[in-house]
């Protein structure tokens, strides 16, 4: 039996051998576990917990042992917004020249339209990429995130909000001198960050900080000055690349902790068309690698080769649908991500600049 393309199983494999756009944030913080984070149905459990330093009793050898309960956790149920970009593939799309294509190659229309279809599909799953990357973004910002869900009124969006905190978020750290005055003492405020998290048990080895707060960082006398002394290990300034515009700018000793300064100034097109950074310029965000996960939700859709519904399970679901009367192809890829901590409050957001 002949393969189609245009089967949604078919369609599945394609997009997973896609080359994928690099996501710092998302890569580095919200992992995804095949297993225990892709969920089945179309809401999703969002488990965390305190962080915890708890000593193990001394007892008595004739005693045999004290009974230590486990510590509790909190579960949210959630239903993760959809996110799906859709592309129109026509019969002028056909007949023209594609991108990269040399000017009189011999393809035929049934050769074009696969090569697009697989271009359409790279475009429009690095743009599902890059909103999952904003999702990380918003969250290690604000504790929570925004989803808003375009309805048959653009100008009228359906909001749906989740947050990992109750009442006030106390994930916010606000130095008494900015960063970019003089006599900030950056490297005590860091450490004083960090206990924050390490007091409750959790890792502070990332700083990950926007623009100006980098160059406040770089151009610091005091940081400078300790750096110079030869006799003490403070640390140390030397570029390192990172994945996906992120880069290594120092390493600094903050009381005994090793906090990696990093740069992230990845930036992103919002809806209004304007050029937006992934973080805020004047931010820090203090946390380590996989403080968080990315659990996705279940995607059911009308397939036309039956007129059944089918639910799928994954990260990005492609869906098929042809129009014989407009002559037109369309393809939809779905995807369902929510963005959650794996403890409660597992970074502190820096307001190391205010306007």
């Amino acid at each position: 039996m002949a393969l189609n393309p245009f089967e949604t199983h078919t369609m599945l494999m394609a997009v997973e051998q896609l080359a994928r756009v690099p996501s710092f944030l998302s890569d580095r913080y919200f992992p995804t576990n095949d297993t225990t984070d892709l969920f089945s149905t179309d809401d999703v459990l969002a488990e965390y917990r305190e962080g915890t330093k708890k000593l193990a009793p001394f007892v008595s050898p004739r005693r045999g042992g004290v009974t230590i309960t486990r510590d509790g956790y909190e579960m949210k149920r959630f239903s993760p917004a959809n996110i799906a970009p859709k592309r129109t593939l026509t019969i002028d799309d056909l007949k023209k020249k594609g991108f990269g294509e040399a000017l009189y190659a011999n393809l035929t229309p049934e050769q074009r339209q696969l090569i697009l279809l697989m271009s359409d599909f790279d475009d429009l799953q690095s743009r599902i990429r890059r909103r999952r990357e904003q999702m990380a973004a918003e969250t290690l910002l604000t504790n929570g995130c925004v989803m808003k869900h375009i309805t048959d009124d653009p100008n009228k969006p359906e909001e749906f909000a989740v947050q990992f905190y109750t009442g006030v978020d106390d994930a916010i750290f606000t130095p008494s001198t900015d960063w970019d005055e003089a006599t900030a003492d950056i490297i005590a405020d860091i450490a004083a960050a960090a206990g924050f998290l390490t007091s409750r048990g959790l890792a502070a080895t990332d700083l990950i900080v926007g623009t100006d707060v980098a160059d406040a960082i770089l151009n610091n006398e005091k940081i400078l000055k300790l750096l110079d002394n030869r006799n003490v290990q403070i640390g140390g300034i030397s570029p390192e690349q990172l994945p996906s515009g992120a880069t290594k700018i120092a390493r600094l000793n903050c009381k005994g902790k090793m906090i990696d300064v990093i740069l992230y100034e990845e930036t992103y097109e919002d809806e209004k068309g304007k050029t937006t950074p992934f973080i805020d310029p004047k931010k820090a965000i203090l946390t380590a690698p996989g403080c968080g996960r990315t659990i996705y939700g279940a995607v059911t859709q009308l397939e036309q080769a039956d007129g059944e519904f089918h639910t799928y399970t994954g990260k990005v679901v492609p869906k098929y649908t042809a129009n014989a009367d407009s002559n037109t192809r369309e393809i939809t890829l779905t995807s369902r991500p929510l963005v959650v901590p794996n403890n409660k409050s597992p970074w502190i957001v820096i307001n190391a600049i205010n306007d």
